[in-house]
């Protein structure tokens, strides 16, 4: 599979923008069962080798993925404030988590869980998200040589169209990208 031509630009100014830890998070919209969307954001983890796939981890207990059961449309909204780019991406998004069959799976679930600081690692013991806290606390435990834990996910985000504005320049540049159907790209240069 070749490379999308929006990657270039969307590395370039992840690099450019890297002194910057806010510019590692975009925001990720699904879409509820009820059909509204719920938007948070998240902590880009890297490009899948080899593919367009964007990563993400999170817990396998919080609502995206229970939004993803039902629909598998995302976006994501990314703004690079060094360099005053923005990128709107929509396509799809699947979990891969311990129950998943795929056999890359695993390979790409224990290499991001190994990336992970040990403070990281504790939240995917914490007990179930969005319940009420217990009073009791939480004990942390030593996860620094487990295999990731079931409530680790790895999201993957395939993208289908990339909207590529950078606000520098008088008049502004705007790019849209669309996979076709023969998985190549079209890119047409638009008005900002």
């Amino acid at each position: 599979m070749s490379l999308a031509p929006w990657r270039s630009p969307l590395a370039r100014a992840l690099h450019r923008n890297r002194s910057r830890a806010d510019s590692r998070y975009p925001q990720l919209a699904t879409v509820r069962p009820d059909g509204r969307p719920a938007n948070r954001t998240v902590v880009f983890r890297d490009f899948w080798a080899d593919t367009n796939c964007l990563l993400f981890i999170t817990d396998a207990r919080s609502d995206k993925l229970h939004h993803l059961e039902q629909h598998r449309g995302a976006a994501l909204c990314w703004y690079f404030p060094q360099t005053r780019e923005q990128f709107r991406l929509g396509g799809e998004l699947q979990a891969l988590t311990a129950d998943s069959e795929k056999a890359t799976a695993m390979p790409i679930r224990r290499d991001l869980w190994h990336r992970l600081s040990d403070n990281a690692r504790q939240q995917f013991a914490w007990p179930l998200p969005g319940q009420p806290r217990l009073e009791t606390g939480y004990e942390p435990t030593d996860l620094s040589e487990s295999e990731p834990l079931d409530t680790f996910a790895v999201l993957v985000f395939d993208p289908d169209t990339v909207d590529h504005l950078a606000l520098k320049g008088t008049p502004q540049n705007r790019w849209q990208y669309c996979r076709q159907p023969d998985h190549s790209w079209q890119m047409i240069e638009v008005n900002p």
